[in-house]
């Protein structure tokens, strides 16, 4: 491999973004502003528009509520695995890496745009805040924290701030048998998501979960269990820190240390506002706290939590966007390209930079990316989302495959290849692990099969992907609920809430039953409970009248 040269700088300039703010408004506040909603009815006063967003779980949630209002065939969902693309398609929502930048649309809004300090995706969101632009109007949405940085690189944005609609306080530490209804108890890792809703299924009969790997369909069927009032508590990562909208009364954190990608670290201030900021919705006031094994938070800290006052963002996580298609060696050296503003940051090693270093040094792979679109090509598969997180080195291999496919004679993945990889997602036994792996894996055929151009007939294997993924998120969405709901109690305790009074019969072989389910056996004077009641037994006590009737 021969040396590259050294990485030279290039300012935002140099890459023909603008650097003026005309146009542009910045419009930047806490949790609970109203600022998505704000960028739906503005996007929706315009003939065409765009919004980017997050999360593919967030992209779901806007189009369905714009689908709502105007109707699916004027709406667009376009994300790395989903796309819905009607002909004639006015709106387009989309997370932020799907967005099309080559339509002219007269709004264009950009959703939490405070991620370009991010060290994983920054990148993408400083790209999009340079050169994304509406013809008429230009939202950027996100924290108070980028309004210097924004200020700084795009002069003459319109500044705008937005207070939060509810009062957010600090609530101290409580045991999570002592947590209150409508609680969202935040952990960092699927093992202690789990841990955390097994308790409380036992005690308080049973919680929702929400992780970032789980499908739009998993996690929308696990929020209804919530949100419906069948369970009363969700437990979750920070996955509910990104703009979800749940009913939640009380954020509690059961963990402030995250993997991000590199090291475990405790998370900053904003982080944490970002997931406190859940509690309370639109006028309701909300409070958040610890529980478990954290400490309580130090009177600073909370302060800033309350008040909402972070320190602002300092630089912002570049990438060149001239990337150089000569040879694999000067694409490399286009990416080591360094910006020569103060406000930005090289973007550091992340998942395709990584994987094009590791597939690059298969020969054969060198061999075959001569041509600049060659090259090109390798470094589109080189995008492909490694969801299946078995190592860097296994997702190298899968992508050199993929493009050994691409570059042959047919030009195409073989069909049957593809069928058989797709055909190996499609059980739906095993345990809630087995079938999340099994959704990682058709998360990426799903993301295959929309290049259109790497497959003969990619519409097939986009429905077909589709339906599969369809078919595992119900499962695990069943998975889940037998495991971590206790569903005779979490009924129970739903009608006991909704009435007053309550009927209690005594059948004549002793079985007492409370609103038709079965709690416990009395004989003679000795009343014994049975196990799973006791969790509505200090609800039993706390009702004001119950009607105890005999049952011939």
């Amino acid at each position: 491999m021969s040396s590259p040269s050294a990485p030279r700088s290039a300012g935002p300039t140099s890459r023909g973004a603008p650097l003026r703010g005309r146009g542009v408004t910045a419009v930047l506040g806490p949790t609970n502003t109203g600022k998505t909603h704000l960028a739906i009815e503005r996007m929706l006063a315009h003939d065409v528009g765009i919004i980017g967003l997050p999360l593919r779980l967030l992209a779901r949630e806007v189009y369905d509520k714009v689908v709502a209002r105007i109707g699916a065939s004027q709406v667009a969902l376009i994300t790395g695995e989903e796309k819905i693309k009607p002909a004639n398609a006015r709106y387009y929502i989309c997370t932020v890496e799907a967005m099309p930048m080559d339509i002219e649309a007269d709004f264009v809004a950009i959703d939490e745009i405070q991620l370009a300090a991010d060290d994983e995706r920054g990148h993408i969101f400083t790209d999009r805040l340079f050169n994304a632009r509406g013809l008429n109007e230009t939202l950027l949405l996100g924290a108070a924290t980028m309004r210097e940085a924004i200020r700084d690189l795009l002069p003459g944005a319109n500044l705008v701030s937005r207070p939060r609609l509810s009062k957010l306080s600090y609530a101290a530490d409580k045991k999570i048998t002592r947590l209150p209804r409508r609680t969202a108890i935040v952990a960092f890792s699927a093992n202690e998501v789990y841990a955390i809703a097994e308790l409380v299924r036992r005690q308080r009969g049973g919680a929702a979960v929400v992780l970032g790997a789980l499908s739009p369909r998993t996690r929308n069927a696990q929020v209804a269990l919530y949100q419906n009032g069948d369970v009363d508590f969700l437990v979750a990562t920070d996955a509910i820190g990104m703009g979800l909208n749940l009913n939640v009364d009380h954020v509690a954190f059961a963990g402030i240390r995250k993997f991000d990608g590199r090291v475990h670290r405790n998370l900053t201030a904003p982080e944490l506002g970002q997931i406190a900021g859940r509690a309370g919705r639109y006028m309701n006031d909300g409070t958040f706290g610890v529980t478990g094994k954290v400490p309580p938070f130090d009177p600073e800290l909370v302060t800033q939590l309350e008040d909402h006052q972070f320190d602002p963002v300092t630089t912002l996580q570049w990438r060149n966007r001239k990337l150089d298609y000569g040879s694999i060696d000067r694409l490399k050296e286009s990416l080591r390209i360094t910006p020569d503003n103060r406000r930005l940051m090289r973007a550091r090693m992340v998942d395709d930079v990584i994987a094009l270093e590791n597939v690059s040094v298969d020969p054969k792979i060198r061999d075959m990316a001569k041509a600049p679109a060659a090259i090109g090509l390798l470094w589109e598969m080189c995008q492909i989302p490694d969801y299946r997180k078995i190592s860097a080195t296994s997702h190298a291999e899968l992508i050199a495959t993929l493009y050994g496919f691409v570059m042959s004679e047919t030009g195409r993945i073989p069909a049957d290849w593809f069928r058989q990889q797709i055909e190996r997602c499609e059980r739906t036994d095993g345990d809630i692990d087995t079938l999340s792996a099994r959704l990682a894996q058709i998360r990426t055929w799903t993301f295959v099969s929309h290049r259109g151009q790497w497959l003969e007939d990619p519409e097939y294997w986009q429905g077909r992907s589709r339906e599969i993924e369809d078919t595992l998120s119900d499962a695990l969405h069943e998975r889940l609920a037998l495991r971590f709901v206790d569903r005779r109690t979490s009924v129970l305790m739903r009608r006991l809430r909704d009435k007053e009074e309550f009927v209690a019969e005594v059948g004549s072989d002793g079985k007492i039953l409370v609103e038709n389910h079965y709690v416990g056996q009395l004989q003679g004077f000795l009343f014994t409970l049975t196990p799973g009641a006791r969790v509505f037994t200090a609800r039993l006590r706390a009702t004001r009248r119950a009607r105890l009737s005999p049952r011939s």
